[in-house]
């Protein structure tokens, strides 16, 4: 198997939606949580390609994850908004990683934004709106 990049580890958050998915890894950039996986056939649709619903489950974690970084006082957060735009195909062998952004990280409610990228390659951008659960 390959290695991912420099930086990344296993990711240890699991869930069930992202169990068929493993390898998972992270990365802690600056105010962020960086997810990233090798596209193998199971994450793939019909024609081959990253499955839209791999690419927006990813964004939303990353996203999600990223934004209760820097939340002290919080049970966790729920989506609210999740919106992404498909920029390009990603394809078998091609490491795919989720590059989130917070906008604003607020008592209620919580603003991030993605890149997605294959091979450095930008292939989605998402934007997301979480509410902070006290």
């Amino acid at each position: 198997m390959t290695p991912p990049p420099d930086g990344f580890e296993p990711h240890v958050r699991k869930s069930p939606l992202t169990d068929p998915w493993e390898p998972l890894y992270c990365r802690r950039a600056d105010d962020s949580l960086q997810l990233g996986l090798w596209i193998a056939p199971p994450h793939t649709n019909s024609r081959g390609f990253a499955h839209g619903g791999l690419v927006s489950a990813l964004a939303d974690n990353a996203m999600g994850l990223s934004c209760g970084l820097g939340l002290e006082v919080a049970n966790g957060l729920l989506t609210v908004n999740l919106a992404l735009d498909f920029l390009a195909v990603a394809r078998i062998g091609q490491w795919l990683q989720v590059e989130p952004t917070v906008v604003k990280r607020g008592r209620s409610l919580c603003f991030a934004s993605a890149l997605v990228t294959a091979d450095g390659k930008p292939c989605a951008r998402a934007s997301a709106t979480f509410q902070v659960v006290s």
